[in-house]
């Protein structure tokens, strides 16, 4: 069946301003763009959009699927603004929660509390005997009691994992605070097996996607496949929640815990619903932690400049490895040193012909590391979102010298470095109009100033386009998406407003009418 869109503001994304009257699809491809007229003689149904704004199916470029959904069915400490009410939540929560089950919390940031205090493990031990596992809004650091550390068999001559940090007091006593590989200590303890969990893990997924659908998101690269139990756990659950009967594009991008296993298994990944994706690496921490690998030491902590989580060496075999399987890497790199130890090695082991590798979130950079990303075969997975969330208090852990390089967006762009663009939820919000707002105006709404770094300030069609165009580019797929061109999958974000009309804060305004994914209608708002 041939089915016409037309009726409203069709951006093909391909130039900026570029419009499109009218779009024909069939058989979940782009068939023509043109004239209404001429098209509608050939439809078999014709859809009218009514005023609603068309764009190429919006795609975040980096996120957690799956911690995503546990993030809408665990307690949420976001919205704590001290450590008083971050203990009280969990005194909430507690009497909720069975006393043979772990009480997990998501998303506590001492940034945002008035007295910058992080609770104590003394206060998490009153509340109950059993495991309290919280984790911090960047996901490389958790709070957990007496009961969480005793099951990992954490103890006061524990030595801190390569890659990790176990937290001490001033007199050298566990304080309850675990980051970076040292919280897997104790996450490997909890019980992530059998057909209940199977299905726990496929509930929260489809929870996730749900939300994604309602939001205008077509697809997601997400990393997902070491942290839930053996691999086979959360890529059953994308199997059984994705694919014909449910369309939703995802990438799977693969930890190099578990990458040779995953391709030795010669696996079936239902394309072009599920793809294969690059694997993944952590070369730092992050920034609200102090655990981003930086070049100098913070400006807050001069006797710190981080954490690398593997050597140089290791990181080399890690990209060899990749190689060997003509595969591309994609790390999260938060500082500059960790960005200059990954440029060595990707720049010693280039990636394979047609591929690019991924560098996710580049937050700290300088002029000579942007020059030599801008020779390689390269994506920028950006975070817009960061700017408003790390920004003011980020600027005396960096200190006034590393700002004209720190969230440098723009310079990215104008090196013609490829930018994408992503949440990293559950980190950030996974709404993308709010990351795009982000990206435009760099500040929260409503603020009264000219945003942080303004000077880094993304056009709108630059910062929507990397939630297209430059998805697409990230694995590679720009030939097929991320455009309203023929030939292209029939993927739409569809919104009641124009996003490129009235002011930034109007686009934060704007009401997802339709998502459409393959030219199936995925999602429609009543």
């Amino acid at each position: 069946m041939k089915q016409l869109w037309y009726g409203g503001p069709i951006y093909t994304m391909e130039k900026e301003h570029e419009r499109a009257e009218a779009v024909l699809v069939e058989h979940g491809k782009i068939n023509a763009v043109g004239n209404r007229e001429e098209l509608r003689r050939i439809a078999d149904e014709c859809i009218d959009l009514k005023g609603a704004a068309m764009y190429p199916g919006f795609v975040d470029s980096h996120l957690h699927l799956l911690f995503q959904g546990e993030k809408l069915v665990r307690l949420d400490l976001s919205s704590a603004k001290s450590s008083d009410e971050m203990i009280q939540l969990v005194k909430d929560a507690a009497k909720q929660t069975p006393d043979d089950q772990w009480l997990f919390g998501e998303g506590w940031n001492e940034n945002n509390f008035q007295d910058q205090q992080i609770p104590t493990i003394e206060e998490l031990d009153e509340i109950r005997s059993i495991p309290i596992v919280l984790t911090r809004v960047c996901h490389h650091a958790i709070l957990v009691n007496t009961a969480a550390l005793n099951a990992a068999n954490i103890k006061e001559d524990t030595i801190s994992p390569a890659g990790g940090e176990i937290g001490r007091d001033e007199n050298g006593k566990l304080n309850g605070l675990l980051y970076d590989l040292a919280s897997n200590l104790v996450t490997d303890r909890i019980p992530r097996e059998g057909k209940q969990y199977q299905q726990y893990l496929e509930n929260i997924l489809n929870l996730s996607i749900d939300e994604l659908l309602s939001k205008g998101l077509t697809g997601g690269h997400s990393e997902d496949m070491s942290y839930f139990g053996h691999f086979s756990n959360p890529f059953s659950a994308f199997k059984k929640a994705i694919g014909e009967k449910r369309h939703f594009r995802v990438n799977l991008l693969r930890h190099h815990v578990v990458f040779e296993e995953m391709m030795n298994e010669n696996l079936n990944y239902d394309e072009p619903f599920i793809e294969p994706g690059a694997m993944k690496i952590f070369a730092d921490g992050a920034l609200g932690g102090s655990t981003a690998a930086l070049l100098e030491p913070y400006h807050d902590n001069p006797n710190s400049k981080g954490l690398l989580i593997h050597t140089d060496q290791e990181l080399e075999q890690l990209v060899k490895t990749a190689r060997k399987y003509s595969e591309a890497v994609a790390v999260h790199i938060i500082g500059d040193a960790a960005a200059e130890q990954v440029l060595n090695a990707i720049e010693k082991y280039p990636v394979a012909q047609g591929k690019r590798d991924r560098l996710i979130h580049c937050c700290v950079l300088n002029e000579e590391l942007i020059e030599r990303m801008s020779h390689l075969p390269i994506v920028c997975d950006l975070q817009p979102a960061f700017v408003p969330s790390d920004f003011p208090w980020v600027i005396n852990r960096l200190g006034e010298k590393r700002l004209e390089y720190a969230y440098a967006w723009k310079k990215l762009i104008n090196k013609k470095i490829i930018c994408a663009a992503g949440t990293d939820a559950p980190i950030e919000d996974i709404d993308p109009l709010a990351s795009i707002y982000a990206a435009v105006a760099r500040k929260k709404p409503n603020d009264q100033h000219d945003g942080y770094l303004p000077q880094e300030k993304l056009s709108r069609y630059e910062a929507i386009r990397a939630y297209t165009y430059g998805s697409a580019q990230a694995i590679c797929k720009e030939d097929i998406r991320g455009l309203i061109k023929a030939g292209y999958d029939a993927d739409f974000t569809i919104f009641d407003r124009d996003l490129f009309a009235g002011t930034p804060e109007d686009m934060l305004k704007a009401k997802v009418i339709k998502t459409v994914v393959a030219g199936r209608t995925v999602f429609e708002r009543k």
